[in-house]
């Protein structure tokens, strides 16, 4: 299934309430991001800190366009961590940062507008 990035893509079908949680969105903080040179599309490596249920996770993030990778260690991020891991490279992604995308098509990444505890679950 591919997911258009675009504002003027159509909305997704239906679906239910039971089905939106099974996608376990939570909130980390970033605590390495670094330069990830093997990725095809310029992106960071980074290590996010989900508290101690979760514990930190790996991922990959095409953020390279809006961030810098010292602006982004500190920051809180929202990941999906019950996808299984994704081979990237070098890299087995564990989680999936998420973001939307700016006028230009580069990840802004999504994450709330004051700080929460590390692991915290969207609802």
């Amino acid at each position: 299934m591919h997911l258009s990035h675009s504002p003027d893509a159509p909305a997704a079908e239906e679906t239910d309430f039971a089905t939106f949680l099974k996608a376990d969105i939570r909130i980390g903080t970033v605590v390495s991001a670094e330069d990830f040179p093997e990725a095809r599309k310029p992106a960071y490596k980074l290590v996010i800190d989900f508290g101690p249920v979760i514990g930190e996770k790996k991922s990959s993030a095409q953020i390279t366009a809006n961030y810098s990778a010292d602006e982004l260690v500190g920051r809180q991020v929202a990941a999906v961590v019950n996808f299984p891991p994704r081979q990237i490279g070098p890299l087995m992604s564990q989680v999936l940062t998420l973001g939307f995308a700016d006028e230009a098509g580069e990840v802004v990444l999504f994450a709330p507008d004051k700080k929460v505890p590390d692991g915290s679950r969207l609802f």
